[in-house]
């Protein structure tokens, strides 16, 4: 979760508030009061340990279980007053199954994931593939219109055409590598499903061309092209 959002979040969600982190074992949320993650709460904090003395959340408020098998979340309606999902999404097989859980079960809340900006950049983790090999899904929020959208991480989207260049991803700030959306009430939610191959290849295409010179070419390259 970007450091200047959980600056933010500390601001909009009061000290007295219940705060749930949804696959939250990677990098756990300190200011969550519980969490619920397929992973068990000793084995936390693999890429990012938190403060034990700071956590809100104990052995006792963490849930561990499978979020995407369609059983409700052993939480009531509306129990959290705001709920966290962050770098969740795009890793899991039914992320339209885990929004609609969030929006039952939280009151407002915040998502995070990886831009399609970087999830489409190449060789960020190895020079055969672009964004990250786990990751399932190209995740879009559109904050105006309070909405998130998956499309499946086809593997076209490895080819040339429809990425960018590792220079492209290192020249993106942190803002632009993440996605994210702040909702209060409810947020809309759906996979974006393509029938057509032309049309998926298409979007990939576009999406690419709308975005090449978002990055500055770095000053060797653009000798090296004259």
């Amino acid at each position: 979760m970007l450091a200047a959002h959980v600056a933010e979040l500390g601001r909009r969600v009061p000290a007295d508030a219940s705060v749930l982190d949804v696959g939250g074992w990677a990098v756990p949320l300190e200011r969550a009061d519980w969490v619920i993650d397929l992973m068990p709460h000793e084995t936390r904090g693999a890429w990012g340990a938190s403060d034990p003395a700071r956590e809100r959340f104990t052995a006792a408020t963490w849930v561990q279980r499978d979020i995407c098998d369609h059983e409700p979340w052993p939480f009531a309606d509306d129990q959290f007053d705001f709920a966290v999902c962050a770098h969740t999404l795009e890793d899991i097989r039914d992320p339209v199954w885990v929004c609609s859980e969030l929006n039952r079960v939280a009151k407002a809340g915040y998502v995070e994931f990886p831009s399609r900006l970087a999830e489409q950049s190449w060789s960020i983790e190895h020079r055969t593939y672009s964004g990250w090999n786990h990751h399932r899904w190209l995740c879009e929020a559109d904050r105006a219109a309070g909405s998130v959208r998956f499309t499946f991480k086809y593997d076209l989207v490895h080819l040339p055409e429809y990425r960018f260049p590792r220079w492209f991803f290192d020249g993106l700030t942190d803002e632009q590598k993440v996605d994210w959306l702040w909702w209060d009430g409810s947020f809309a939610f759906e996979e974006r499903i393509h029938m057509d191959p032309g049309e998926l290849q298409a979007e990939l295409a576009a999406f690419a061309a709308a975005h090449r010179d978002l990055v500055a070419r770095p000053p060797l390259l653009r000798r090296l092209r004259s």
